[in-house]
């Protein structure tokens, strides 16, 4: 009777890590339910930073967190026997952790825990949008300039930041658009920070961003009411009775600011004055002005911007003189 050898024992699992990431724009405790049950099954969780805005609402959830900075080498003992550990990773990530991890793996001579990573909480749409709001709340306290601006102060950069973004919509420029329409956000943000600091009426980037939705959502009830619209023109009959509405003007002229660059306020005294239906004839009179004024009100009734039509055509002038001096120099 041959003996027989025994059969070789199986060998250990070799177990799990999991880096767990979230993201500071969302409210800690409000993780993933994969996170959820990740956690809930780890033998080990782990977490560097024992300040970690995470580690109360995990602890309070009954997970225990040992306050540690493993090595690579660490982790994957820990791991041994089918283990799994899952890592709370820091802001910054754990760039020494995985670059360990990568060179045991690529090193051929560890078995290596399955690797995981599991973002535990995301971006919503629009979440980098309070970064902004904090970037802002530093500049305005430490910042020498940023610290001294005012409301009036400000007002001619907004005016400046506008045109530029005109200017990139119409050079059809991607990169440009989309800086100047950062650049015009800037402002948004830097007024609403100094807006919190009056010390009768303040309000927030908050109160600016609701106010907006109260007012989208109240001039839209084709989209969140039971009125309908099919047409652009429609739209608009909504848009202007609801204004009306709200305002409760005497005048058709209430809220045009004559500050406005003149052919734009021409422009848009005849658009009020055709909206409304009214028949208000231009008033006569000589000059440039007049004839001018004329050309604005034509230019509205036929759907022709006056402006952007000027600008282009002012721009073609630009290029002439350009073209002219060069061949000059040549």
């Amino acid at each position: 009777m041959n003996a027989t050898s025994p059969a070789p024992a199986p060998e250990a699992a070799p177990g799990r890590v999991v880096l767990l990431t979230t993201s500071h724009r969302v409210a800690p405790g409000l993780l993933s339910w994969p996170a959820w049950q990740a956690l809930r099954a780890a033998d080990r969780v782990l977490c560097a930073d024992g300040a970690h805005p995470q580690l109360p609402y995990l602890r309070e959830a009954g997970t225990a967190v040992e306050e540690y900075a493993p090595t690579a080498e660490e982790v994957v003992d820990a791991c041994a026997g089918g283990r799994t550990v899952v890592v709370v990773a820091t802001g910054e990530g754990e760039p020494a952790l995985t670059d360990g991890l990568a060179r045991m793996a690529g090193g051929g001579r560890v078995r290596m825990p399955e690797l995981e990573l599991l973002p535990a909480s995301y971006d919503l749409p629009g979440a980098r949008l309070l970064d902004l709001v904090q970037v802002m709340d530093r500049i305005r306290a430490e910042c020498p300039w940023s610290s001294q601006q005012t409301h009036k102060g400000l007002a001619k950069y907004g005016i400046e930041e506008a045109y530029e973004l005109v200017e990139a919509i119409e050079d059809g420029d991607r990169d440009e658009l989309r800086e100047e329409l950062g650049d015009v956000l800037l402002q948004v943000v830097f007024h609403a920070r100094i807006a919190e600091e009056h010390a009768e009426e303040p309000f927030s980037i908050d109160d600016v961003a609701g106010g907006i939705v109260a007012k989208l959502v109240h001039r839209h009830p084709h989209v969140f009411g039971e009125e309908t619209a099919r047409t652009p023109e429609e739209v608009k009959a909504h848009w202007m009775r609801t204004k009306a509405e709200e305002k409760r003007r005497e005048s058709v002229t209430d809220g045009v600011p004559v500050g406005q660059p003149a052919l734009a306020l021409a422009t848009k005294l005849a658009s009020r004055v055709r909206s409304a239906g009214l028949s208000v004839p231009l008033p006569s009179g000589e000059g440039v002005g007049y004839e001018l004024l004329a050309l604005a009100a034509r230019a509205e009734a036929e759907g022709v911007d006056a402006e952007a039509a000027l600008r282009a055509a002012a721009r073609a002038y630009r290029d002439a003189i350009r073209a002219t001096e060069q061949d000059a120099r040549a």
